[in-house]
């Protein structure tokens, strides 16, 4: 656990951000709270988190000027952590809003669940199944985590994807790149595995 670490956790209204603060306090984080993309920028690591549509995320991210400040710290190397409908705007686009842009880190595009008598949206817990090791994840395989979406990511490099979750079909619950890593679970839902996860994060971005 390492206390001396500035994260800052990108403020845009989205419903979690309260209790994603409480549980990464909780580990020994050092949280800022912030709708300044200047301070985010002066953050030693980034989370940002997400509730609700990928069209209205992108809305409010680009309206703040968060959506220029999460690029500019990924493109730094800072540690980045994405929860929730993070993971799907990390992508190019979205079926849920035809026509807006992802944040772009990532090349893909986020779908909706299908199948016949599958009920949509995936709510409750679910098991993480690892594709590739990564710290952010350690020790986290075959544990179980809170899911509440419609959509998910289909990365367009197999090399991102880190973790499956299986609802009617295996799909990306995990990916990443370099200094980036995005779950579409909620680790702030999901009790003592999603405190480790946090846990992990904080000593993946002291290391890096």
């Amino acid at each position: 656990m390492l206390t001396s670490l500035n994260v800052a956790i990108v403020d845009y209204e989205a419903g979690n951000t309260l209790s994603v603060t409480r549980a990464l306090e909780k580990v020994g984080a050092k949280v800022d709270l912030t709708s300044d993309p200047e301070r985010v920028g002066e953050a030693d690591a980034v989370v940002l988190p997400g509730v609700g549509a990928f069209g209205d995320c992108m809305r409010k991210l680009r309206e703040r000027g968060m959506e220029e400040a999460c690029g500019e710290a990924f493109l730094s190397g800072k540690p980045f952590l994405g929860v929730c409908v993070a993971l799907q705007a990390i992508f190019e686009g979205s079926e849920e809003s035809p026509g807006v842009e992802g944040l772009g880190i990532l090349e893909g595009e986020v779908v909706r669940f299908g199948g016949d008598g599958l009920k949509v949206p995936h709510i409750g817990w679910n098991e993480l199944s690892l594709v590739r090791d990564h710290p952010v994840l350690s020790g986290l395989d075959g544990e179980a985590f809170y899911f509440v979406h419609s959509y998910y990511p289909v990365p367009e490099d197999t090399g991102d994807l880190i973790g499956e979750t299986d609802y009617g079909t295996r799909f990306c619950c995990a990916a990443g790149r370099e200094n980036l890593v995005a779950v579409q679970f909620h680790p702030e839902k999901s009790s003592r595995a999603g405190l480790k996860l946090y846990d992990n994060f904080l000593a993946w971005a002291g290391s890096i």
